[in-house]
């Protein structure tokens, strides 16, 4: 893998095969998401997008995916909250698919980075740990709503207002993530999803990422098949289109080799 100009030494960025991957690197304050972090990992996304890269992995220098917020911050705020939340919501905004590998403790607002993307895969090492209240703060960034729409309302009570957590493996079984792999493959898995989505065309992607979010939202069966029908018909009406799927089935109708 190549490395490319990265926006600081708190997040390092390499693009291969059409992807690009994000490393929070600042294992001495264990990717604690202070205001710099959070802005490093704005600018690296906005800095891969323009790279064209068709899908983003997060992950982060060993052994803490990250401690959350910045206590130092939380002290002296230097800016308003919700200048904190830059880094998050360029992730959660970003028109590609996104994939979090966490290794190590997601804690606090450290949660907020794996939630704001399409997919978590978890290390066993991995583990999520709410832990706002412990601090004597309230989840902020679209915490709650995450969560909640990831493993329902009872499952963020038992995180964010009792204190539970759960194991990389728990994560898997509950929703919050896609699946549980050993520390070893993470990488692998995640990288491997991401080369299969920026292998795929960059636009039908977005529209389709773009659509799975908006038909989440809605209340029936018939307006989600209104919804992907208008993008259904753009996405068979680009130019194009019958000459890729006539390479398909021209491949398909192929006499296979003895």
């Amino acid at each position: 893998m190549g490395v490319a100009p990265a926006p600081g030494p708190l997040v390092t960025v390499e693009q291969v095969d059409g992807f690009a991957v994000l490393t929070l690197n600042d294992p001495a304050h264990r990717n604690a998401l202070s205001y710099e972090m959070s802005c490093a990992i704005a600018e690296a996304v906005e800095l891969v997008l323009a790279a064209d890269a068709g899908a983003i992995v997060l992950t982060a220098a060993p052994p803490v995916f990250c401690a959350g917020g910045n206590l130092d911050d939380l002290i002296a705020p230097r800016v308003p909250l919700a200048d904190t939340y830059a880094g998050m919501l360029a992730l959660a905004h970003a028109p590609v698919p996104t994939i979090a590998a966490v290794g190590g403790a997601a804690i606090g607002a450290g949660v907020n980075l794996p939630l704001a993307c399409d997919i978590i895969i978890a290390g066993e090492s991995a583990s999520f740990d709410p832990r706002f209240l412990d601090v004597g703060i309230a989840p902020g960034g679209g915490h709650l709503w995450r969560l909640a729409g990831r493993i329902g309302t009872q499952g963020a009570a038992a995180l964010v207002l009792c204190g539970d957590r759960l194991t990389g493996a728990e994560a898997a079984r509950s929703g919050l993530a896609w699946r549980c792999v050993p520390d070893d493959e993470l990488t692998a898995v995640a990288t491997r999803l991401a080369r299969r989505a920026a292998g795929r065309q960059h636009d039908l992607v977005a529209r389709t990422k773009e659509t799975l979010r908006t038909t989440a939202a809605l209340a029936d069966a018939d307006a989600a098949v209104a919804a992907e029908l208008v993008v259904q018909q753009w996405s068979v009406d680009r130019p194009g289109f019958a000459d890729h799927v006539r390479g398909i089935r021209d491949r398909l109708r192929a006499p296979r080799s003895a």
